[in-house]
């Protein structure tokens, strides 16, 4: 088996029938589906198992990242384990195994792939994409930034160390970090790229840059995000947007959703770095279940992209 995929669920029904599409028509054909679904009322455990997924349940009561993943992993017969948001979607048929190939490097501990906004994401989530994943691949990158919507790792490096089930996100940084630690290697392959669907407001970018900035604490103690940091980064990143948005002719459409986004995403950090991680239920409820620079990418690819329905 090449591989077993991990995707993550919680009333997902509106995207995940695209998800598994998707990995229908992949290249890498030897693989099992473990849907990880955390109390959906939808018809997303349906969807799934229509595609022949494996089923793992968590009750909401006990979600976190870390612990559905680990619930996940530890039911993957395959040594190599991906992980997928369930709101995603590959954009090519070799995502898999674009994604998988890092792995022929021994040292290799993870590997993630590129993301990129739909038509209806914000502008500024669209910056961040671009910021966060650039087109050039690094076979071997000098830090621990990843990110499991889009990655896969080793099973036997995951045996000797499990997600840390307390962390209010930023799991995947953590146990990146570790990997470097013990000597592996991180790997970026824009190639392997996907889709990211969000539908947040702004309460929803508060709350995720809220409890990332408690998780980041965390794992560097060191980290700090003071009021000065809240205003410089809010008013460079405003002011970045503003200008990427009308060189492109988008910024009438846009100039509103930029000024909250990065409102919301700056007081959520700073917020965040002010808090313990420690995660009542009442945190639990706004993390997990409160749901409500761009620039054309340089590099095509000559595989043509997957064909979904309606296009």
């Amino acid at each position: 088996m090449n591989c077993s995929i991990i995707i993550r669920a919680y009333n997902e029904e509106k995207h995940i029938a695209r998800l598994l599409e998707g990995i229908k028509q992949q290249t890498v054909r030897d693989l099992e589906i473990i849907l990880v679904d955390s109390g959906s009322t939808d018809s997303t455990v349906a969807i799934a198992a229509s595609y022949g997924a494996q089923v793992v349940r968590i009750p909401s009561a006990e979600f976190t990242f870390g612990r559905s993943l680990n619930l996940g992993i530890q039911a993957a017969k395959s040594g190599l384990v991906v992980f997928a948001s369930a709101h995603v979607y590959p954009v090519y048929p070799d995502w898999l195994e674009t994604l998988l190939k890092p792995f022929e490097n021994e040292q290799v501990a993870l590997s993630y792939g590129k993301q990129r906004g739909y038509a209806g994401s914000k502008f500024s989530e669209h910056q961040i994409f671009h910021q966060w994943y650039p087109d050039q691949g690094k076979p071997i990158q000098q830090t621990a930034f990843c990110n499991n919507a889009n990655a896969a790792i080793r099973k036997s490096l995951w045996l000797r160390n499990k997600y840390d089930e307390t962390l209010t996100g930023l799991e995947d940084l953590a146990w990146a970090k570790w990997a470097k630690e013990q000597g592996h290697a991180i790997a970026y392959a824009p190639e392997a790229e996907i889709i990211h669907v969000h539908h947040e407001t702004p309460r929803g970018v508060y709350n995720r840059y809220r409890r990332e900035a408690m998780a980041l604490r965390r794992i560097y103690p060191e980290a700090h995000f003071n009021f000065y940091d809240f205003l410089r980064l809010t008013t460079t990143n405003i002011f970045s947007d503003l200008w990427h948005a009308a060189r492109e002719g988008l910024l009438l459409k846009n100039i509103l959703s930029i000024f909250w986004f990065r409102f919301m995403q700056f007081h959520g950090t700073r917020i965040g770095h002010r808090e313990t991680s420690l995660v009542t239920p009442q945190l639990r409820e706004t993390f997990y279940y409160a749901r409500e620079r761009k620039a054309k990418d340089g590099t095509k690819r000559a595989v043509d992209p997957i064909r979904y329905n309606g296009e």
